[in-house]
């Protein structure tokens, strides 16, 4: 338990940046969060470390520094996002005890994100018979969901600056309509399945689960509110009419076209 304690400790003090402004609880404190325990993990269990599980703490490690600079510079050099960060729901002075509430949550979910590794190093250094290949497994397909999310991100500022009235529609977005989010589901995936090579106990699989729930969650919550502002934004527009009703809206393939009626994922 106390590698745990120390992760905790750590993604309390990484997360805490949220307190400057609350949102960076979500955002700029849960990359730089995914980061610092990542490197912890691989620190704590240096002498039983493997080529696998360290490739895959290196995949989260690149994945939430390059996502927390890459949010710190879009608020610096984006007005609309900008705008959308600092409305005046946002900005609204929150209660103590709130601000508290959620900065337990957030650290605990990073927690329970970052935990397949770690209970597949811990594992393996009390003597389990750990299987690599799902650690393999795993790190490819966080891989890819990290290299989608990069894509995807790229493809998106190319398009707006083309055209920063019109929605996006090109590249991955002909196949989803957020693949972005798509892209970090698929990279947690990755990191869960390692789980099943990581001879997990019962609690240990309900830690990770419960992380890997959470966290699509937040996607699907994410989606429903990029869904309910481009409907603001761009709902009168037949193409974007069409466009929705033929693109899904995270998993391509996946039937789901909207969520914006599913109040249960408002975050």
């Amino acid at each position: 338990m106390t590698y745990l304690l120390v992760l905790l400790a750590i993604s309390f003090a990484v997360s805490a940046v949220g307190w400057l402004y609350f949102i960076y609880f979500f955002s700029i404190g849960y990359g730089l969060s995914i980061s610092a325990l990542s490197l912890a993990t691989v620190v704590i269990f240096w002498d039983v470390i493997t080529l696998p599980a360290a490739l895959l703490c290196a995949v989260l490690f690149i994945y939430g520094l390059r996502l927390a600079l890459y949010l710190f510079v879009r608020e610096r050099r984006s007005a609309s996002y900008k705008k959308i960060l600092y409305q005046p729901d946002n900005t609204q002075r929150k209660p103590v005890f709130v601000m508290f509430m959620i900065w337990i949550s957030c650290a605990l979910l990073y927690i329970g994100q970052i935990s397949p590794v770690t209970f597949y190093l811990y594992n393996a250094l009390h003597g389990a018979a750990v299987d690599s290949l799902w650690a393999w497994i795993g790190m490819a397909v966080a891989a890819l969901g990290v290299l989608i999310e990069i894509v995807a991100d790229a493809q998106k500022s190319a398009a707006k600056r083309v055209n920063a009235s019109r929605f996006v529609d090109t590249g991955l977005y002909r196949l989803v309509r957020c693949p972005n989010y798509f892209g970090e589901v698929l990279m947690w995936t990755g990191s869960f399945v390692i789980c099943f090579g990581a001879c997990c106990n019962v609690w240990q699989w309900v830690i990770a689960s419960l992380g890997y729930v959470g966290i699509v969650y937040v996607m699907f919550s994410g989606a429903r509110r990029l869904e309910l502002r481009q409907m603001e934004t761009y709902g009168n527009d037949p193409e974007f009419q069409k466009y929705i009703h033929r693109r899904p809206l995270i998993i391509p393939f996946l039937p789901i076209y909207s969520v914006a009626k599913h109040t249960w994922l408002k975050g």
